[in-house]
């Protein structure tokens, strides 16, 4: 039997719309945006559905929307029957999403948390701007001279072709010649500030506070961590863990590897767009790749892993 992984996307996958068709194909599914909505004090299921898109952007509302969205679409697969999964893991705030759909997290408790993570998010940015750029066809050693010459750090191994580099606007200006040079293709992101690196700690730092409260369990399947690229594999450990991912490279692409040599072929994006499965493609041709975003892919999706 073919071993299978679930996937969950982090901010930039939120989309105005999303999680509609979910919430109107089931009490059960509105019932998860009813009760976001009670333990974060504003109408989720408007900014998800009807936006404006400026507000759905903003860190501390796409954070929890997009994990009340990627929960509603795997409820909508587990609602066609007994499928089991031999991993889950998540992107950035998605291995949050993949936290609660592990076991170790409560579904309030990561609400509360992903708040607290984006407002603190966004308020490290206003305080030190900063930007992003993705860097595409380079080697590790090139990634870490563009990094080192230009003053910035490391923020996303998304696949073998695709890397994203975080610092200030002036590194960020700095590397983008450097990059091209060497024969990057070098694109810059439209992003608030710097995730994903040191100019994020002031939010590591008072995250860590928030955590403080927060009761973690151990994972009933293999939960992967952004930091290690490998599972977590000590419940006392993911609270720091979580903690540095503000700050740390999300090793997405290592995630990735780490499952292929755990034999899982299938991968189901649960939530908002497809930018996982895209690349998960990118990194291995041979894997089958599916998306639920709403009701009738579950039903589509259950059928075909049967």
């Amino acid at each position: 039997m073919s071993k299978r992984a679930l996937i969950f996307p982090g901010q930039g996958a939120q989309a105005v719309g999303m999680g509609q068709s979910l919430a109107e194909s089931s009490p059960e599914l509105r019932a998860l945006f009813d009760q976001a909505s009670a333990t974060l004090g504003y109408d989720l299921a408007e900014v998800c559905f009807n936006g404006p898109q400026e507000e759905l952007t903003k860190s501390d509302r796409a954070q929890p929307a997009i994990f009340v969205v990627s929960v509603a679409a795997y409820q909508a697969l587990a609602a066609q029957g007994d499928l089991s999964f031999d991993a889950v893991a998540g992107l950035s705030s998605g291995e949050w999403a993949a936290l609660h759909v592990g076991g170790v997290v409560g579904f309030d408790d990561v609400l509360k948390v992903l708040e607290a993570r984006g407002r603190l998010m966004q308020q490290a940015c206003e305080a030190q701007a900063g930007t992003m750029l993705s860097v595409m066809g380079m080697s590790q050693e090139q990634l870490n001279d563009i990094a080192s010459q230009a003053g910035v750090e490391i923020a996303n191994y998304n696949s073998g072709a695709q890397t994203v580099l975080s610092g200030t606007v002036e590194g960020i200006e700095k590397a983008i010649p450097i990059a091209k040079d060497l024969g990057a293709r070098a694109i810059p992101l439209p992003v608030a500030g710097a995730f994903h690196s040191s100019l994020m700690k002031p939010a590591a730092d008072a995250f860590a506070d928030v955590l403080d409260g927060i009761e973690f369990n151990e994972p009933r399947v293999p939960v992967l961590s952004n930091v290690t690229g490998k599972p977590h594999d000590d419940v006392a450990a993911i609270k720091g863990l979580m903690v540095d991912q503000i700050t740390s490279s999300v090793h997405w692409l290592q995630n990735v590897e780490y499952m292929l040599g755990q034999g899982i072929t299938q991968y189901v994006e649960c939530g908002p767009g497809k930018v996982l499965t895209g690349l998960i493609k990118r990194i291995d041709k041979g894997t089958s790749l599916h998306n639920i975003q709403d009701a009738e892919a579950a039903v589509a999706v259950a059928q075909e892993l049967g």
